[in-house]
Formats: C-alpha cells, structure tokens, sequence
C-alpha cells in the first residue's frame, strides 16, 4: 500500500503489514510466496491487480522474509516518484543488476512499482537485463494493468493476480486502526468509507485519516466532505424531482451539492451514473438515462458548460419521466 493519496498518509505506513501472513484477504497468493520464501528462492516475479490491494505490501514482505535484517542492502525499490524510462534502466537498474548480493542471499532483488508506466523502449531494455543477470537479480515487477507489460517480460514472469479486497475486510482494518488510533468512527462512517473507497484499502486508510484530523467522530458527513462526494441519498434525490418533472428543483439540489461539497460537474455525473442503478425505477428507463449520462460526461471532458450540459440532462430526465408515467 504504496503512499500515493494527497492526504499525507502516515497511518498507510504505520500499519503495513511485515509478514505474508498479514497481508489482508490475499490468501492464494500469500500461500504461494510463502513457498518461495522457505525456500528462499524466487523467479522473476509480476504483480497485476487494482490499487490499493496490496501488491506493494506483498513485494516488501517478502522480502524482508529472504532477506530478514539485511533486506535494505539486498534491495532496490523504484517507485511512481522515479524516473524509469530507458535512461535509468540503462543505467541505474543495470549498473544495480550487476554487483552480487549482501550476506549470505543468493541474489538481489529489484522492485518496480508501477512498472506498466514505463515506455515500450524501457521494458524492452528491461528484458534484456532480466535475460543478462537472472544468477544475481531477481525482479518484482508490479502493474495495475498486466496488459500493459510486454509479452517478453510477462513470459519471463510468474504472475501473481490481486483481486478487491472484500467489504467485511476493508471494514475490519479500518475499524481495528481507528481503535489502535483512539478515533471514533460510527456504523455510518465505517459505510461511507467503503462506498467511496470499495476494495481500494490504501484509499480506505487515508480517508478515515483525513476524516479524523478534522477532530470529534468520524461519521458519514465527515467521510463525504473530506472525500468530496455527495451522499448517494442526496444524488438519488436529484434524480427522482427530474424523473417526476420538478426541473428547477433537481437543479438548485443539483447547484447546492456543488457548492456544499465543492464538486464538479463530473463528480456529479459520476455520481448519477453510480446511483441510477439504484433508484426503483423501470430496467429499460435506466438503460435509456445511462445512455444521455455518458453523452454528458463525455461532453464535460470535451470542456462543454457543465451548467448547460447537467440542466440537459435534467431536462432529458423529466421528458423520459413524462412518458413513462403516460
């Protein structure tokens, strides 16, 4: 669980975890480090899941398991904040891959988080490197998109899949910190934070941190405002006075979230598409209102007028309510 929210994320780091067997909800893939760990013999790894589902925690445990003490001397860690085109596989991975390892570990161990960002040149000279050095360096590479490394570098790989963490999980963590922490944080809060984060734990801890520096009990409105979200109450609300024809109303709620929470008009768009499916309304309306949803955030991307494009689809909202209702 990399630091890589705006919020400084103190706690991320606090409460990583050192050993495989604390990595939370990955228990195909801890059982199948462990291994390697016993026998402290690994191959070229890849690492490919979402964010925030700990594929950074699990480079780092294992290799403090190979290496125990001696793990810092014995391993390269370049992360999102390097500079990783070919010039520094060139140069620094190379120049790294070269020189024998520390103690009694039989070989280095160069980490590459966020490797799928690196260019089509630098992974090709990446794979030339794992060729030329496999007996001194091994490499864990780690990718939100597998689809993303090159074919070469994928066969020279065993490929480890990180799935979202479960709710009961993330909900677990957060609560188990916030007690570790003295913070209070309610049922409510403990629901938000999961809405906004699903199975992202990194995001969960830095949102229950950012609620909690506001001081007093981390609920729902302290989740929401320090993550700038709506409550999905309130967006469904917006969405059923257009569907009934209160136009002006559905845009001055519209207007006020925007203002209360300091969203934009995508936020908001994002927001509807996430909360139509939830509405008790008729399947084929729905499909229909997705439909003139992703028009407009389209167009907002584009850099269309969010007021005149969201007051469209309000009024998009109201025509189709009208004739559902006839």
């Amino acid at each position: 669980m990399a630091l890589r929210e705006e919020v400084p994320a103190l706690w991320v780091e606090k409460y990583r975890p050192r050993k495989l067997d604390d990595i939370v909800n990955q228990r195909e893939v801890v059982e199948r480090l462990k291994k390697f760990a016993e026998e402290k013999n690994i191959p070229h790894l890849l690492f490919v899941g979402p964010p925030g589902t700990g594929k950074t925690t699990a480079a780092l445990c294992l290799v403090y398991e190979l290496y125990g003490e001696a793990w810092r001397q014995n391993v390269l860690e370049l992360n999102a904040s390097d500079e990783r085109g070919i010039q520094t596989i060139r140069e620094r991975v190379k120049d790294y891959a070269k020189t024998v390892a520390v103690g009694d570990a039989p070989f280095k161990t160069i980490i590459l988080d966020e490797c799928d960002a690196m260019t089509s040149e630098a992974q090709w000279s990446l794979r030339r490197i794992m060729e030329m050095f496999w007996r001194t360096t091994r490499f864990i590479l780690i990718a939100n998109y597998g689809s993303k490394i090159i074919e070469p570098i994928q066969s020279r790989c065993a490929i480890f899949r990180f799935s979202m963490l479960s709710k009961d999980d993330v909900v677990k963590r957060i609560g188990l910190i916030a007690s570790l922490e003295g913070v209070e944080v309610t049922e409510a809060g403990l629901e938000a934070i999961w809405y906004i984060a699903g199975g992202d734990l990194r995001r969960a801890i830095n949102l229950l941190q950012a609620a909690a520096a506001y001081g007093g009990v981390v609920d729902d409105t302290a989740v929401y405002r320090v993550a700038g979200k709506a409550r999905p109450a309130e967006i469904q609300e917006a969405l059923n006075m257009a569907l009934k024809g209160d136009v002006l109303s559905a845009k001055q709620k519209v207007h006020d979230l925007m203002i209360n929470y300091g969203l934009t008009g995508t936020d908001i768009i994002r927001q509807m598409h996430v909360e139509l499916f939830k509405l008790s309304i008729p399947e084929h309306l729905k499909v229909e209102i997705e439909d003139h949803i992703a028009e407009v955030d389209y167009r907002l991307v584009e850099g269309a007028n969010e007021d005149i494009q969201l007051s469209a689809l309000l009024a998009q909202l109201a025509r189709m309510g009208r004739k559902t209702a006839g």
